[in-house]
């Protein structure tokens, strides 16, 4: 037996029928709240920690160099900018794919298998004794981490309505202010180990921290949920609740979808996934310029360098709270655009300061500013622009091609904090100030653009014919179709019902 709802159109006359998904499957006894809570429970404690760990390795290199590590490897400040620089490029071009693989794939299987190859990667730092195994590394790890921040996202934006994306982002997302919290407690603890084994302070940081990531990897096959419609820990009818509830939320493609080229296509050739590369660039510049140079602009300004990798602690423990406050507030209140405004706002003023300051009291005050700005802008975007694209292939490329291209720019950022500009780095601290200014202005473009197409469905400019209703706004060149249903899934958020939050 078949369930229907029938919708009105614009002038009173009843829509095509469209089907309900699994119809013979009974939900009436699934408490939605309870049901929430295990799903938060299986999903978003591990995608933390993986972060985390993410994050961890990516920027422990900052600690590291703090503890002699340019010296021992025969370098110079230039070669360190440039093997960061190279770490970019794998890890930017390959996000895309890596969330289509994603979506094609198990989750459990793709993202634990990334894991562990750069668990090895990472910990093979501690075994390099030139710029070429540093290079070299540093291209690999890019390569093996390319995909676990977009393929997190995305797999978040599967299980969640779009009203609860920016709670759970932040809390996973927070984990990477932790990281920068506890790698320089951890970077301060393990540099103790100085000479055992004949090993240098810096290489344990990379050989301890690359065996923990291996542990985790392998432990991640036996943890890590995949999707809705076929997640082991749910029962058939939670399955089904689950997936009808993400569909009366515009999210159409919740029970699976199989791969068309054409989604590839239509994500490339909407104009919101190019300005949202411009908002993703206008906080991962500054994220990573952030997280790699923070423990050595606190040295610069006249601490040692365990104190600068402690006094980094505060600032991202700031970060961390302040991430989940407004990730809690976006959803609560909805209005992406006026918080992402908002904070671009905070760190477009404490860059300024950072500028100007002489006073290293004062800049240590502006680096909460530059913290209270990037990281909760990040999870706050993410949902803004993943509630904006339906269609699950539709939105893994979206998401691949913003965050990959936001990750690109830490290629610049990379280098933009040069030694010869120390303690003060006016120049980088310049070039970060112009990217929050992409991302302020950025933001403000996607919102009025938003607005605009939501008043055209409203005026029924983007209505498609469905066959057996009369519908005076229908248009031929918005396509037609046999039912609402068929315009759903196949249109996505094009559907002439699909309304854009802002």
């Amino acid at each position: 037996m078949t369930v229907i709802v029938d919708l009105e159109t614009r002038d009173g006359s009843k829509e095509h029928q469209q089907k309900v998904y699994c119809p013979d499957v009974d939900t009436s006894g699934v408490d939605e709240k309870k049901l929430m809570r295990r799903v938060d429970w299986h999903v978003i404690p591990w995608l933390a920690l993986l972060y985390l760990l993410n994050f961890l390795d990516r920027g422990s290199i900052g600690n590291a160099k703090l503890y002699n590590m340019e010296k021992d490897l025969g370098i110079n400040d230039n070669q360190y900018l440039i093997a960061l620089t190279l770490f970019f490029f794998p890890y930017s071009l390959f996000e895309p794919a890596s969330n289509v693989m994603l979506r094609r794939l198990k989750p459990s299987i793709w993202l634990s298998t990334m894991i562990v190859l750069w668990g090895i990667v990472m910990m093979l730092h501690g075994f390099i004794h030139n710029y070429g195994g540093l290079v070299t590394l540093r291209l690999l790890l890019g390569l093996t981490e390319a995909g676990m921040y977009p393929g997190i996202v995305f797999y978040i934006t599967s299980w969640y309505k779009r009203s609860e994306m920016g709670t759970k982002v932040a809390l996973f997302f927070s984990s990477a202010t932790v990281a920068g919290a506890f790698s320089g407690l951890l970077a301060a603890a393990i540099a103790n180990m100085d000479g055992i084994g004949g090993k240098t302070g810096w290489a344990w940081i990379f050989i301890l921290e690359g065996i923990a990531t291996i542990i985790v990897g392998i432990i991640s096959y036996f943890v890590i949920q995949d999707f809705p419609d076929n997640a082991k820990f749910l029962s058939e009818e939670e399955r089904v609740f689950i997936i009808r509830r993400l569909q009366t939320d515009m999210k159409f493609s919740a029970a699976g979808e199989q791969f068309h080229f054409k989604y590839v296509w239509r994500s490339l050739r909407d104009w919101k996934t190019w300005v949202a590369m411009a908002i993703y660039m206008g906080f991962d510049g500054p994220l990573y310029a952030f997280s790699l140079f923070t423990p050595s602009i606190i040295n610069q300004l006249g601490f040692t360098a365990t104190k600068a990798n402690l006094l980094s602690v505060p600032v991202y423990a700031w970060g961390c709270l302040i991430t989940l406050v407004m990730g809690v507030y976006g959803d609560r209140w909805g209005k992406r655009c006026v918080i992402n405004v908002s904070l671009f706002g905070v760190g477009l003023t404490g860059y300024i300061i950072l500028i100007f300051s002489r006073v290293p009291a004062l800049s240590y005050f502006a680096v909460f500013f530059a913290v209270s700005a990037i990281y909760p802008t990040i999870p706050n975007s993410v949902a803004w622009v993943a509630s904006n694209v339906e269609g699950s292939y539709k939105r893994s490329v979206t998401l691949g091609m913003a965050i990959g291209f936001g990750n690109l720019n830490g290629a610049v950022t990379a280098n933009i904090y040069r030694a010869g500009d120390q303690p003060w780095y006016p120049l980088g601290h310049g070039i970060v100030l112009a990217y929050i200014a992409i991302g302020f202005f950025s933001s403000l473009i996607f919102a009025f653009l938003l607005r605009r197409e939501n008043r055209k469905r409203d005026r029924g400019e983007r209505d498609e014919v469905i066959e057996g209703v009369d519908n005076k706004h229908a248009r031929e060149y918005n396509g037609r179709y046999e039912s609402v249903e068929a315009a759903k899934i196949d249109k996505g958020d094009e559907w002439s019902g699909f309304r854009y939050t802002i």
